[in-house]
């Protein structure tokens, strides 16, 4: 059963790993706050715009977040939480490395087969003008997106719990929110030439053997 008190102790112990073992970076805790502007006003744009809603959030949001996860990250040994990259890779809740570059490598595929066959194989009409084209990336993007969550969702309720599956979901959606508030500081931080979060209560938080995108 799951509980308010268990769904807020799983929140915040999944956002701490998050944190301790991906964002030690300040280049990518800063891409990570423009990435979360960046899907707060796709949120804004949403009910307005849902086409460039989608297209702020994929190629401004996504772009930014994921290039300070495969450049700034740390992926050798983890000397602060005394963790292996690889022990990291098997134990994340999220999408780890190589589920996260299969699902990127068919998102920039999208445009491209629907460059190279407009019908998509004869499922959606053929778009006319780049207006049209741009709505059916969007709305590829879009679908591949809820497809991507949806079934890790799933595969975590039923390896895991459903109370890890519905709270990494819920964690997603509210890490804009929650980047700008931990990361705010961390441009300023990078201008004074600290390269790298000190972390220093790293010892003070529990620490459980999972860890989040």
């Amino acid at each position: 059963m799951i509980t308010l008190h268990g769904f807020k102790s799983e929140l915040r112990r999944q956002r701490w790993d998050d944190h301790r073992l991906y964002h030690q970076s300040r280049i990518n805790q800063t891409l990570h706050l423009i990435s979360a502007v960046s899907f707060l006003l796709a949120y804004a744009l949403v009910f307005k715009d849902p086409l460039m809603a989608v297209l702020v959030g994929w190629c401004v949001g996504m772009v930014t977040r994921q290039t300070g996860h495969y450049v700034f990250g740390p992926a050798r040994y983890d000397h602060i939480n005394h963790i292996s990259n690889e022990h990291k890779e098997q134990v994340k809740v999220g999408f780890n490395q190589r589920r996260k570059t299969l699902l990127i490598a068919i998102v920039l595929a999208a445009p491209l087969t629907l460059q190279f066959d407009p019908s998509l194989f004869g499922l959606i009409e053929p778009h006319v003008d780049w207006h049209a084209f741009a709505e059916r990336v969007a709305i590829t993007w879009l679908i591949l997106a809820a497809i991507a969550v949806g079934a890790r969702c799933t595969q975590l309720c039923v390896t895991r719990s459903a109370l890890t599956g519905f709270v990494w979901v819920f964690k997603i959606a509210t890490d804009p929110l929650h980047n700008i508030c931990i990361y705010w500081k961390s441009p300023y931080h990078l201008l004074r030439g600290q390269l790298y979060d000190p972390l220093s209560n790293v010892d003070d938080a529990p620490h459980e053997h999972h860890v989040v995108l």
